[in-house]
């Protein structure tokens, strides 16, 4: 194993990007150097800068912004998984998005990857039996940014949710890797059973707006579901369903239709 000298930083291309965006946006737009340096370049890591993003934007008269940071630190420490699992969805967010210009602006300004990022550290304390504070984390999320994602919910890296606004995603659901959903999407169950309800979805899935998909169903790989269908049943993989019950259409029409975001179906002028 290679000495490593502890003065040597360690490069991280991605951070280093992120900063001088930073300071590009503070030359041309002076007047967000306060929220731009409290943000960005008061940090050395990418961990450190999302510990105190989500913090100020949870902290309440109820919780302090320093218990939240506190947690959100030592969840990014004990569990490097969440801060992979964080730049994989900034990767997402800047790939997917036309919007995304700068790998700056979901730190900043998209509250679909905020709140991802504040739903992690939650998952994490739920799987710390810390479940009283993992609804708080829950409660906040959803009073913030207007997304509701049980903490016990599993859901993989690489996610994009565009706009993000009125998304629901159960407590037994689960989302696989490099998933792409729209607003308005409901992962929820059909009534009141009290076990395993909620949908299972499969790595590569596109969920337009509006869609609700119920029950404990599987949604197979790389599938696309039209916006505004209800899925009531399962749906294999590779395929693209639409309607109210959502019934199959044809196939998913790309490799990866997550990634390529088309929701458009049928033949191509």
């Amino acid at each position: 194993m290679a000495d490593t000298h502890p003065n040597v930083a360690i490069v991280d291309p991605v951070w280093g990007r992120i900063t001088q965006e930073a300071h590009e946006a503070v030359r041309s737009e002076p007047l967000m150097g306060g929220l731009v340096h409290a943000c960005i370049l008061h940090h050395q890591t990418l961990e450190k800068a999302l510990s105190y993003r989500i913090s100020a934007k949870l902290t309440s008269n109820e919780m302090s912004m320093v218990v939240l940071r506190d947690i959100a630190d030592q969840a990014f420490a004990e569990a490097p998984e969440l801060v992979e699992a964080a730049r994989a969805d900034l990767m997402a967010v800047f790939e997917r998005d036309p919007a995304s210009h700068r790998l700056l602006q979901p730190i900043l300004y998209f509250k679909g990857y905020q709140a991802m990022q504040a739903y992690r550290v939650g998952h994490w304390l739920w799987q710390q039996g810390r479940h009283d504070m993992a609804y708080f984390f829950q409660m906040r999320v959803s009073e913030i940014f207007g997304i509701d994602i049980h903490p016990a919910a599993k859901i993989g890296k690489g996610i994009m949710i565009d706009h993000a606004h009125s998304i629901v995603i159960g407590e037994t659901a689960v989302v696989g890797d490099n998933v792409s959903m729209l607003h308005s999407v409901t992962l929820g169950g059909t009534g009141k059973e009290e076990e395993d309800r909620h949908p299972k979805i499969a790595d590569g899935v596109l969920i337009g707006a509006g869609a609700k998909v119920l029950g404990n169903i599987s949604i197979g790989h790389c599938s696309r579901i039209a916006a505004g269908s209800v899925v009531l049943s399962d749906v294999p993989a590779c395929k693209t369903v639409a309607g109210v019950p959502a019934k199959i259409v044809g196939e998913a029409g790309c490799e990866h239709p997550s990634v390529e975001m088309d929701q458009m179906f049928g033949a191509r002028p």
